[in-house]
């Protein structure tokens, strides 16, 4: 990788991956705030904000913003999480000053016209039904509130339909007035470019940018508990978690190569146990978490209403099992499909910008997959030991959404990792 870094004098950081042998670049500005960052009376404003960024500034209209990208192939997109924000386009390497150029036009000049927000208002809310509509998808918004219950961190991302209903457009743009300045800010990009001049673009474009914004947001504290919500469905929908490791600690990578041999993949245990033993599956798998203060670990599995009493216990017992660690054969398998999936993803000029982007606001420093692989080789019995120590250390949370009629208890389950 070919990795440059320059900040500009307002604080935002320009970082680039040069990649000669393609044709394209991933470029994007990444803030550092998210969801977490609202007031509970304003839980969806971030996610609000994204969407009204595209459509319409002082310069373009929201088809002219369509329009200008589209003429030349690219294509924008934008996204909010918990704990940031992102802006971000993918074009041929000449158009690279059209795409910087609406993506700063969009971040500072948008009018926030009031038909624009009645209009995404509407669409928004279609966004939060069609996901409450997706049981598979809504019960990790279940799961996150049980986990960290009353927080902002727990809050869903797309916000609350009754508090969607009354956002009003002041609110949405102190939003952005109060949180997105320069100092959190990351311009991000991968492909075939130069540096200097994507820094000296950014430079004319956003060097106005305000520095700093005060922004604050509470510590996360991880709870866990039960959460069941009685559907009409085919499929139980069922989340099943712990604390996890928070981003940036020494442990975070052991974290991820013992998820990877646990749930990961088709020869991962909860696959082979639960899926091609036991049958009660069609679909398992673990997942981590990590956040700048807390983390979750958590399994996901969608079973039939008469499968669901083997099944619930039956990860329970595969959970407590991870206490006796991995084989060597588990360990190192799960290693290789880490490195093997990273290096994977270098073949993707959108993956190299996100990763650059996060490692910075997480780090500080660029990418470096190197490191990274290392830091993957060096997992050993040890670390995985320490992981799992922390992951039955609090009490479970559990969510469940679907016919609930043969689910165990919440005390029994809580009980069995008390044992």
């Amino acid at each position: 990788m070919k990795t440059q870094l320059s900040t500009l004098a307002n604080g935002l950081r320009v970082a680039t991956d040069r990649i000669d042998t393609v044709d394209t670049v991933s470029l994007g500005i990444w803030i550092d705030v998210g969801t977490r960052h609202e007031q509970a009376d304003f839980n969806g404003v971030a996610h609000f904000l994204e969407h009204m960024a595209f459509k319409g500034t002082n310069r373009r209209s929201a088809l002219a913003i369509a329009e200008e990208i589209e003429a030349v192939g690219g294509h924008l997109n934008a996204y909010t999480s918990r704990e940031s924000t992102a802006y971000y386009a993918k074009m041929l390497k000449e158009d690279v000053p059209l795409a910087l150029d609406i993506l700063s036009d969009i971040l500072q000049n948008s009018t926030f016209e009031p038909e624009e927000i009645e209009r995404e208002r509407a669409v928004i809310l279609q966004e939060i039904g069609q996901a409450n509509d997706t049981p598979d998808d809504i019960v990790f918004d279940h799961f996150q509130e049980c986990a960290y219950p009353n927080q902002a961190i727990g809050r869903p991302v797309l916000g609350r339909p009754e508090i969607i209903r009354k956002i009003e457009r002041e609110t949405v743009i102190g939003y952005l007035r109060n949180h997105y300045g320069a100092r959190r800010m990351v311009l991000a990009a991968a492909g075939h470019l130069d540096h200097d001049r994507i820094a000296s673009l950014a430079d004319n474009l956003l060097g106005g940018l305000p520095a700093e914004r005060q922004v604050t947001s509470e510590p996360a504290h991880y709870a866990g508990g039960d959460r069941r919500e009685q559907r009409d469905l085919e499929q139980l929908h069922l989340v099943l978690g712990f604390p996890g490791v928070v981003l940036g600690d020494p442990d975070y990578y052991a974290a991820c190569v013992l998820s990877t041999a646990f749930g990961g993949g088709m020869s991962s245990r909860l696959f082979q146990e639960i899926r091609e033993k036991r049958g009660l599956v069609y679909t398992i798998h673990s997942f981590v978490h990590g956040y700048r203060d807390g983390g979750l670990f958590g399994i996901y599995a969608g079973t039939g209403e008469a499968e669901a009493a083997e099944l619930l216990p039956a990860m329970c017992k595969e959970v407590i099992r991870l206490e006796d660690g991995l084989t060597p054969v588990e360990l190192n398998r799960a290693k290789t499909q880490m490195k093997a999936g990273l290096l994977m993803s270098l073949e993707s000029t959108s993956a190299r910008c996100e990763q650059l982007a996060h490692h910075l606001m997480i780090h500080g420093t660029p990418f470096d997959p190197l490191e990274v692989v290392a830091r993957i080789e060096t997992v050993d019995d040890a670390a995985i030991d320490r992981v799992v120590a922390r992951w039955r250390s609090a009490s479970p949370t559990l969510a469940a959404l679907g016919p609930l009629s043969g689910l165990e208890e919440f005390d029994r389950v809580r009980d069995r990792f008390a044992a």
